[in-house]
């Protein structure tokens, strides 16, 4: 098969390589899927270029996310399985081999069925942004009547929570950075969307739920919000972090969690029970069934040669939207 590999830990152009690779087979458990498209999460260009992360294995294809159909399984897996059309997380989780490559074996509880209507490049963008959304939405009960505040809402985090916030009966505010971001926050179905690097955020926000404050948090950056998330929690609101800022020493004032009842929890999707990861998935799939008009973000296309101008485009920071490679532009 075709694939993208690093044997070493460094910048995208200097370490990735294009070429040949043995075509794997499923072990028992597993699923072999033909792999369509593969999305690059910030943690895959983390993951190549050695922030925060060692080099696990001795060869890496890197990325975790993606789409494609069924085409082998292994011992043990239903045969029924054969021909479904799919989207993956955690390709390269766990295991040396993610989804910038032909073909994925992986276990078949990482693969979900992707509708007829979502195209593979939009099934590749679901993966961890979605499952992380669902979890940090609906792990604490039932949205509906509830505001929530999406920090970081026109990010693939962000923009999936905003969508599912609204179809989960919420309220939603998001913060942006930016005109091109807050239009995109509100085509995913924003009721209010609040520039933070013009507007008094805080004041906006509360006006928005007339001085109450928010039910739920979203939130991107558990430091770099840390003052707006307790002038704009609602008391006995969950606050939600998927993310932490530059400064991880910053200091937390306990006393305002304790006096508010308020409940603050980090959310890491890999550290998740399997069985919440499941019912992440099947929340995932009747939004799908029940969301036609979901909005799959891509921002820009790449062939599977060209994965390493993919990390850089994430890497830029400059993306609305998922960078997707397609593995069969080869």
């Amino acid at each position: 098969m075709k694939a993208v590999w690093y044997d070493r830990q460094g910048p995208a152009q200097e370490v990735l390589c294009f070429g040949e690779m043995p075509t794997p087979e499923p072990g028992p458990g597993e699923v072999r899927v033909r792999l369509h498209a593969s999305a690059v999460n910030p943690a895959d260009a983390n993951r190549r270029a050695g922030r925060l992360h060692g080099m696990d294995y001795p060869r890496v294809i890197p990325n975790s996310d993606g789409a494609g159909v069924i085409d082998a399984v292994g011992k043990g897996v239903d045969p029924d399985l054969l021909a479904r059309r799919v989207w993956l997380h955690f390709g390269q989780r766990g295991r040396a081999f993610g989804t910038a490559a032909e073909f994925i074996c992986l276990p078949g509880e990482l693969a979900a069925p992707l509708p007829d209507q979502v195209d593979f490049i939009e099934g590749a963008c679901l993966g961890i942004p979605a499952m992380t959304a669902y979890c940090s939405l609906f792990l604490d009960g039932p949205i509906e009547g509830k505001t929530v505040l999406v920090t970081g809402g026109a990010g693939a985090v962000g923009h999936y929570a905003v969508q599912l916030a609204k179809w989960g009966g919420a309220r939603v505010v998001a913060t942006v950075s930016s005109a091109a971001k807050a239009a995109h926050a509100r085509r995913g179905g924003a009721h209010e969307v609040v520039d933070y690097t013009s507007d008094d955020v805080a004041e906006r926000i509360l006006d928005f739920t007339a001085g109450k404050g928010v039910d739920r948090i979203v939130d991107v950056d558990a430091i770099g919000n840390m003052k707006l998330g307790f002038r704009v929690a609602a008391d006995h609101a969950t606050w939600v972090s998927y993310a932490i800022g530059p400064d991880p020493a910053e200091a937390l004032p306990v006393v305002s969690l304790i006096r508010r009842n308020l409940s603050l929890r980090g959310l890491y999707l890999s550290g998740m029970p399997i069985e919440v990861r499941r019912q992440a998935q099947r929340g995932i799939g009747r939004w799908l069934a029940e969301a036609p008009d979901a909005v799959h973000a891509v921002d820009r296309l790449f062939s599977l040669r060209d994965t390493a101008q993919a990390h850089l485009a994430v890497e830029a920071r400059r993306k609305v939207g998922t960078v997707v490679v397609r593995c069969d532009w080869v």
